[in-house]
């Protein structure tokens, strides 16, 4: 492998504790911030400056705002109403 290339040995990640935080703002939202480790590994070919392990870690995050109100809209025209039944044709016997 080329010196210019560094190369990681994946790790396996268990979740400690819960994957999610909570915030509550000033004008009453709540912010749920939910995050998962996509992929995480330590470098075999290189060390910190300070002889320390080099990790390199990939996270993602997923954010959730609710506003206080727990109110939402959509346009009147994406609304579907159900159609009236239709009187079926067949008798019982």
């Amino acid at each position: 492998m080329s010196s210019d290339k560094v190369e990681f040995k994946m790790l396996e990640a268990k979740l400690v504790g819960s994957d999610t935080v909570v915030f509550r703002l000033e004008d009453g939202a709540q912010v749920k911030i939910k995050v998962d480790i996509a992929r995480a590994g330590v470098a075999t070919n290189l060390t910190n400056p300070d002889g320390t392990p080099h990790y390199n870690i990939n996270a993602d995050l997923r954010v959730q705002v609710s506003p206080s109100e727990k109110k939402y809209s959509i346009p009147r025209s994406k609304i579907k109403f159900p159609t009236a039944k239709k009187e079926s044709t067949i008798k019982p016997v």
